[in-house]
């Protein structure tokens, strides 16, 4: 089970301080001036059978069910991923909480799963896609979040360039550079300025994070 920390909880934090800071969804950075939310998950590369009842019950404090989903790219079996994966989603589901998504070459079958689990709120976290797959997420109520690996691929720049602002994230994940940076750069890609964008990424953590009312 891996847990990732956040400095700020939405239940103690005063938002309109922390309004001058970043959002980075998902980070492996240790704490800092940016909000992130505390998840608890297991990947689909620790998926085994009855992993998932390690999180029963969830460690206090924990805002989102994540990194969980699908990856049809690396060696454990996908009928093994499946049954942790649709755990997770079951327990997110009956705590009222979003879901963090891993998902490499399995969008269909993700997009499935949530159909028939539907989580509060659904983050693809590093999302690597065309911009109908983005299309398809976005009209079913998704978010997404980019990062480094963005600028790598020509078609997922075409997703994020059609992503609405009000259903896009931003994160370092494993990159060493700041967030602002990454925002930086994916604000320009889409032809907004950085600080647009940054507080479009503040409000939409707020609306899943923050009083929990969804738009």
């Amino acid at each position: 089970m891996r847990i990732r920390n956040s400095r700020f909880s939405p239940k103690s934090r005063n938002f309109a301080f922390v309004t001058s800071l970043y959002v980075d969804i998902h980070t492996h950075k240790a704490p800092g001036d940016f909000i992130s939310p505390r998840t608890a998950g297991i990947h689909p590369w620790q998926a085994a059978p009855g992993a998932a009842a390690a999180l029963r019950p969830l460690p206090e404090g924990v805002q989102a069910v994540g990194e969980i989903g699908l990856d049809f790219a690396c060696a454990v079996p996908r009928a093994v991923q499946e049954a942790c994966f649709v755990e997770q989603l079951a327990l997110a589901c009956e705590a009222g909480l979003p879901v963090v998504l891993h998902c490499v070459r399995a969008f269909e079958a993700v997009m499935r799963r949530l159909a028939e689990y539907p989580p509060r709120a659904a983050i693809f976290h590093g999302f690597i896609g065309s911009a109908e797959q983005a299309r398809q997420a976005v009209a079913r109520g998704h978010y997404l979040s980019f990062g480094e690996r963005t600028f790598a691929s020509p078609r997922t720049v075409e997703a994020l360039r059609t992503t609405p602002p009000e259903r896009l994230f931003v994160e370092t994940d494993t990159s060493a550079a700041p967030i602002g940076t990454i925002c930086a750069r994916i604000a320009a890609l889409k032809g907004m300025d950085t600080e647009t964008l940054r507080r479009a990424t503040v409000e939409n953590y707020e609306r899943i994070f923050g009083n929990g009312q969804l738009a």
